[in-house]
């Protein structure tokens, strides 16, 4: 597993979820002032991912106290190719493994426990499910799982063959 911890503000705001199919404890700042996100960063020992110049100049920031990463890119694909490269992240990542709605820890769960909660063609054709326990999301390996998985394998490719 890893141990970063993000917080992302509201002009960085598609790459919560890039984060949290890799494995990143991440949260969507959702508020409008930066002190209160600077201040909230600190408090949970989180690094702030932002495109806005002005929170790279808060006092807190330029001396070392909180964490932050600056991106280049308005494109999503790009910016998580940014980050992965500045914290020079190879191959810890536990992909799947934080609900991509909330950030909650999923959960293994038996094929009989969600059955109600299910399409019943899904409950034919997979054996495995997780569930978050914070808002009871249930996740299972379709068709939608593997090419999430094939587009993180092509950035962490990406990543690790130095194509940013």
């Amino acid at each position: 597993m890893n141990d970063f911890k993000f917080i992302i503000d509201q002009n960085a705001g598609k790459l919560v979820k890039w984060l949290r199919m890799l494995g990143y404890d991440t949260v969507f700042f959702e508020g409008g002032d930066d002190s209160e996100l600077v201040n909230l960063a600190r408090s949970e020992s989180r690094i702030i991912i932002t495109r806005d110049t002005g929170i790279m100049k808060r006092r807190l920031i330029t001396s070392g106290l909180v964490s932050a990463i600056l991106l280049t890119s308005e494109i999503p694909r790009v910016q998580i190719r940014e980050v992965l490269h500045i914290l020079e992240t190879k191959n810890c990542f536990a992909p799947f493994t934080r609900c991509m709605e909330c950030n909650g820890l999923l959960e293994e769960r038996k094929k009989e426990e969600v059955k109600e909660r299910i399409p019943p063609y899904v409950y034919k054709t997979q054996n495995k499910y997780m569930e978050c326990p914070c808002c009871r999301r249930i996740y299972w390996k379709g068709t939608h799982w593997q090419a999430m998985m094939d587009k993180l394998n092509g950035l962490i490719q990406e990543e690790i063959h130095g194509s940013i």
